[in-house]
C-alpha cells in the first residue's frame, strides 16, 4: 500500500489536492488507520475519491450468514487506485446502486482488517461514505500496475460479475484459444457409440474427434462451504458419426476453454472420464431429427483425475472422411411462429426493432441470486407482427449488451411460449441459446441456412431510413401481459400465497434489488385517478445527489425509500415534507384539488369533422384496435358510416376524430354537463377517509428510464448505455456528448395516469402509475389487447392513443385525458374489491417506478367459486 520513497507520497499527496482529496489523500487516511490502537480513523477532511471499480465474490462464511456476497471497491484519488473491502453491512449501496463504478464519494471512516491466517496480509475496509459532487477524477496508476487481482478477503481466486453468475467476467476468461495444427491418428480412435457399449468395462478410453452442436451456458454452483477454486461447468452437446452424447467442461478448464469451444469447433480430446448422465439436466433439441442420441453417459472434461488433453482442430484441417456432422439448424419465419406448439424449439433471425432495458428476476425469494434478462422484438419480413424475444443472459456478455435496433439478430434454441390463453406468442431463450447480432456472424454455419439467405435478401429490399424510424429503445415493457382471470394468474398457487398485504408495500420495495423486476398482486378499491402530462413529469426534479452515510451508526443503505414512502398522516408535516421526495409540477396543486372532496369539472368541446371535407386522419387508420376496443370508442359504427347521436342529441359525423386542425375550428356545441372531468377524479369514499390513512405509499412518479424512445443510431453507445446495467468497472466516454436520456424523443404517449388504490380496510392506500404504451410508428410494439374485466385500463389506453396519434399528426387533440369512457368505468368500480397486479422495477439509487399492470374483480365467477368450495 506505501509508497516506495517520500518524494513519490509527495507527489502523490499533491496529485491528489490537485483532483480535489486535498491535503489528506487516501494513502494518508489509510496510514492514519494502520497507526491507530483500534485500527479505524474517521478523517477530519473527508477526501474525494472516485469508484473506480465494484467487484463481487463470494463469501467464505458460514450458511447461515446473512451475506451470500462480499464486494471490493477500488477507488482513485488522482494519484493511485486503492483497492479497499465494503463493510458487508453496506452492501445495500451497490444492491441499489448506489455506490456504482464512476461515481464520486468522499470516505468518512474506514478500518484495518489482518487476514488471520496469512502473515503480513491485510485490507482495508470502508466503513463510511457519503456522496460527493464534481466530476471523476483522473483515475492514476492502478495497484501493482495491473487488473484484477484476487479478491482482498478469504480464499476466492476470482470475481463474479457483479450482476448475475452466468457471464464470465475478469481476465481470467481466456478470450480465444487458437487452434493447433496437430497428426490426427485415425486408427487410434474412437466414436460415440463404441463408448456407450465398453465404458464400464475400460478405464482408459481412446481419443475422440468430436464436433460441437450446441453449446450452454454457464453454470456457477460456488457455495461458502465448497472449497472449489472455480465453482463452473458448462455443457456442450458433441456428435461423430455414430451420433451425439454430452460433453461436459468442469471448474478450472472453464476458463481457459469456454471460449475457445464454439458452435461448429471440431475437437481431438485425449483423458477424459465417462460418468453417467447427470438425470436434471437439460437437452437441446437436434437440428437434425435422424441423429441418434447417446443420453446415459456424458463425457467429463477435467484439469485432474485425470488432466484431460484438448485441441481444436482448424475447420480447414477436417477431412471428408471423418465422418462428422454438420451443424443443422431449425429456422422458422414469424408466418410459421403461430401454427408451433408450446416449448417446440426453433431459431430465428430478424431485424431488431425494438430492445428493452437490462432487466433481473430473483431466482429464488431472499436470494442473492437473479436471472438477467431483456425483451427485443425482430421483424423478417413474413408477416407484419414481430418476433417478441425474451433474451436472458447466455454467457456471451458482449453481445447481450450490445443488442441494439436495426442490427440483424440471430436466437437459437428458442423455445415457444403460448401461455395466457395464447392471446401472444413469444420465444425465450434456452439452457443451450446462443445470441449472434452484427458483428459476431461472420464464420457461424447458420450463414448457410436457406432461410437465412432468404433473410438477408428480404433486408437489401428495404429502405433503411423507413426502418429506422419505427425503432424503439429502452423503457417499460409489460410482457408477459397479466392473464384474463386471477385464478390463471395465481396458476398452481393458492390464492392467499399469492395476494401482499398492501401494507407491506414498503417493505417490498425496499427490499428491491437494482434492476430487480417484480410482480405483486394487492386487494383493493380504486379511489382516485388523475393525469399528469409528459411535460409536466419531465420537469419533475430528478438525479439529486443523495448522502449516504454520515456517521458510523447507520447503515448507508438504510430505509430511506420506507421513509419517503411511508408516510405516517398524523405526524408532523415539517418532518413529513424533508422526507418525502420533490413533487412534480402541480403536486402540490393537485393535493389540494384531491381535498376539495368533490371532482372538479370544466367546459369542454368535442370537435368532430369528416375526412373528406378535412383530409383528417380515419379512424380507419387504426387497424390494430381491438373489436372491444372498437365498441369503446364507437369506431366500428363509424366505420361503416353511420350516423349516431351524442348524449345531448347532437348528430355525430360518421368518420369520429378525437382531434383537429389549429386551423378552421368547426363549429360544435359545447357541454356543460358532460360528467367530464378536467384532469381528476375521486370517489366518495376517498374524500371521507383520505385525511384518516395510517400509511399512505407515493409510488406514482416515473422516470425518464421507464419511458420507451425513439431509437437514435447517432447516439447508439449512449442508448445502450443507458439501458445497461452499470458495469463494474468505470469506463471514461472519450468522445463526451451534451445530450442525455431527457433529449430523446418518446416513443409514446403524451402522459400518464396517477391511480390511487385503497385499501380494503381503508386505512392504507398507495399512488401508482399507469402508463398507456402505445407507439404509433411500430403499432405492434406496445399491443392494445381484449383483456377481459379491465374496462378502466383498457379505456385509458384508448384514450391515450387516440391523443397519441393526434400528436403524431401534428393535431390538437379534443379528447380530455379523463373521459366520459374512463370516468363511467371508474365509477363502475368505485367502493368495490378488486385485485391489483403490480409491476415494480428498481431503477437504481432510489428511483423506483410501480406501475399499474392489471385489474381483476373479485367477483370473477371461477374465483367465487374456488373460495365457496374452500369454505366448505
Amino acid at each position: 500500500m506505501q509508497d516506495a520513497t517520500p518524494e513519490r507520497a509527495e507527489e502523490n499527496r499533491a496529485a491528489a489536492s490537485a483532483e480535489g482529496g486535498g491535503a489528506f489523500s487516501l494513502q494518508r487516511v489509510f496510514e492514519e488507520v494502520q497507526s491507530s490502537s483500534q485500527l479505524s480513523a474517521a478523517p477530519a477532511e473527508p477526501p474525494a475519491v472516485t469508484v473506480v471499480a465494484v467487484e463481487r465474490y463470494l463469501a467464505r462464511t458460514p450458511p447461515a450468514a446473512a451475506h451470500q456476497y462480499w464486494y471490493d471497491v477500488t477507488l482513485a484519488d488522482g494519484a493511485r487506485w486503492h483497492r479497499c473491502h465494503l463493510a458487508p453491512r453496506l452492501n445495500g449501496l451497490v444492491q441499489r446502486a448506489r455506490l456504482r463504478a464512476g461515481t464520486r464519494l468522499r470516505l468518512t471512516r474506514c478500518s484495518f482488517r489482518y487476514d488471520e491466517r496469512r502473515l503480513n496480509r491485510g485490507f482495508l475496509c470502508l466503513e463510511g461514505l457519503e456522496r460527493a459532487g464534481g466530476a471523476a477524477a483522473a483515475a492514476g496508476t492502478p495497484p501493482d500496475g495491473h487488473r484484477p487481482l484476487q479478491p482482498l478477503r478469504g480464499d476466492n481466486r476470482h470475481y463474479l460479475p457483479l450482476w448475475n453468475n452466468e457471464d464470465p467476467y475478469g481476465d481470467v476468461w481466456v478470450p480465444d484459444r487458437p487452434p493447433v495444427r496437430v497428426d490426427v491418428d485415425v486408427s487410434r480412435l474412437t466414436n460415440l457409440g463404441h463408448l456407450e457399449r465398453t465404458w464400464r468395462s475400460r478405464v482408459h478410453f481412446n481419443p475422440l474427434l468430436v464436433r460441437i452442436l450446441h453449446k450452454s451456458r454457464l453454470r456457477y454452483y460456488g457455495k461458502p462451504e465448497k472449497k472449489v477454486d472455480m465453482p463452473y461447468q458448462a455443457y456442450f452437446e458433441v456428435a461423430d458419426g455414430s451420433g451425439m452424447m454430452s460433453m461436459v467442461l468442469w471448474n478450472s478448464l472453464c476458463p481457459e476453454w469456454y471460449h475457445s469451444m464454439k458452435v461448429g469447433t471440431v475437437l481431438l480430446l485425449a483423458k477424459y472420464a465417462i460418468k453417467s448422465s447427470y438425470p436434471f439436466k437439460t437437452h437441446p433439441t437436434p437440428g437434425d431429427s435422424q441423429m441418434k442420441r447417446f443420453a446415459t453417459i456424458e463425457i467429463c472434461l477435467n484439469v485432474r483425475d485425470p488432466p484431460t488433453e484438448i485441441s481444436i482442430i482448424p475447420e480447414e484441417m477436417v477431412k471428408p472422411e471423418w465422418g462428422l456432422p454438420d451443424v443443422k439448424y431449425r429456422f422458422i419465419t414469424r408466418s410459421e411462429l403461430d401454427d408451433l406448439p408450446h416449448n417446440h424449439s426453433c431459431d430465428v433471425i430478424g431485424l431488431v426493432t425494438f430492445v428493452g432495458r437490462a432487466e433481473r428476476a430473483r431466482k429464488r425469494e431472499h436470494s442473492e441470486d437473479f436471472w438477467l434478462y431483456r425483451w427485443a422484438h425482430a421483424i423478417d419480413g413474413t408477416s407484419d407482427q414481430p418476433f417478441i424475444l425474451e433474451l436472458f443472459a447466455t454467457s456471451q456478455p458482449d453481445v447481450f449488451e450490445r443488442i441494439h435496433p436495426m442490427t440483424y439478430l440471430v436466437c437459437t434454441q428458442m423455445r415457444v411460449m403460448t401461455e395466457n390463453d395464447s392471446r401472444t406468442v413469444y420465444l425465450t431463450t434456452s439452457n443451450e441459446s446462443q445470441i449472434f447480432i452484427t458483428g459476431w456472424h461472420k464464420g457461424q454455419p447458420y450463414t448457410k441456412d436457406a432461410k437465412v439467405k432468404n433473410f438477408i435478401q428480404w433486408t437489401k429490399s428495404q429502405n433503411e431510413a423507413d426502418q429506422i424510424k419505427k425503432t424503439v429503445i429502452g423503457g417499460y415493457y409489460p410482457f408477459p401481459r397479466p392473464p384474463d382471470s386471477f385464478l390463471k394468474y395465481c396458476k398452481n398457487n393458492e390464492v392467499e400465497s399469492v395476494l401482499k398485504p398492501i401494507g407491506e408495500i414498503g417493505k417490498e420495495v425496499e427490499e428491491l434489488h437494482y434492476r430487480e423486476h417484480k410482480r405483486i398482486a394487492v386487494q383493493g378499491i380504486i379511489s382516485a385517478i388523475r393525469y399528469i402530462s409528459c411535460s409536466n413529469a419531465a420537469e419533475a426534479p430528478g438525479g439529486e445527489l443523495i448522502q449516504l452515510q454520515k456517521d458510523t451508526s447507520q447503515s448507508l443503505g438504510s430505509s430511506s425509500v420506507s421513509q419517503e414512502d411511508c408516510v405516517d398522516k398524523d405526524k408532523n408535516e415539517e418532518v413529513k415534507s424533508s422526507l418525502e421526495p420533490p413533487c412534480a409540477p402541480g403536486e402540490h396543486q393537485h393535493r389540494a384539488l384531491l381535498s376539495k372532496g368533490n371532482s372538479v369539472k370544466r367546459k369542454t368541446t368535442r370537435r368532430f369533422r369528416r375526412d373528406a371535407e378535412q383530409g383528417g386522419t380515419s379512424v380507419s387508420s387504426y387497424p390494430y384496435f381491438t373489436r372491444t376496443v372498437r365498441r369503446k370508442l364507437g369506431l366500428d359504427e363509424y366505420q361503416h358510416g353511420h350516423s349516431v347521436q351524442d348524449k345531448n342529441g347532437q348528430a355525430v359525423s360518421d368518420s369520429l376524430q378525437c382531434c383537429t386542425d389549429q386551423e378552421g375550428v368547426s363549429n360544435t356545441a359545447e357541454t356543460e354537463d358532460t360528467g367530464r372531468t378536467c384532469d381528476s377524479w375521486q370517489s366518495d369514499l376517498w374524500a371521507q377517509v383520505k385525511d384518516k390513512l395510517m400509511n399512505y405509499f407515493h409510488h406514482s412518479r416515473i422516470f425518464p428510464e421507464s419511458i420507451p424512445c425513439k431509437f437514435d443510431y447517432v447516439h447508439k453507445d449512449l442508448l445502450m448505455q443507458q439501458y445497461n446495467l452499470h458495469a463494474a468497472v468505470h469506463q471514461p466516454i472519450e468522445a463526451r456528448t451534451d445530450k442525455n436520456i431527457n433529449d430523446f424523443k418518446s416513443a409514446n404517449g403524451l402522459g400518464y395516469y396517477e391511480v390511487t388504490v385503497l385499501g380494503i380496510n381503508h386505512d392504507i392506500a398507495i399512488d401508482v402509475a399507469f402508463l398507456p404504451l402505445f407507439c404509433p410508428d411500430h403499432p405492434h410494439l406496445f399491443q392494445l389487447e381484449d383483456i377481459q374485466n379491465d374496462t378502466l385500463l383498457s379505456s385509458m389506453t384508448c384514450i391515450s392513443a387516440c391523443q397519441q396519434n393526434a400528436a403524431s399528426t401534428g393535431r390538437l387533440c379534443e379528447t380530455f385525458p379523463l373521459s366520459d369512457e374512463i370516468v363511467q368505468a371508474a365509477k363502475e368500480l368505485d367502493g368495490k374489491h378488486i385485485i391489483c397486479i403490480l409491476d415494480m422495477c428498481h431503477l437504481g439509487d432510489d428511483k423506483v417506478e410501480v406501475f399499474l399492470s392489471k385489474i381483476y374483480k373479485t367477483v370473477e365467477p371461477a374465483l367465487q367459486e374456488k373460495i365457496a368450495f374452500k369454505k366448505c
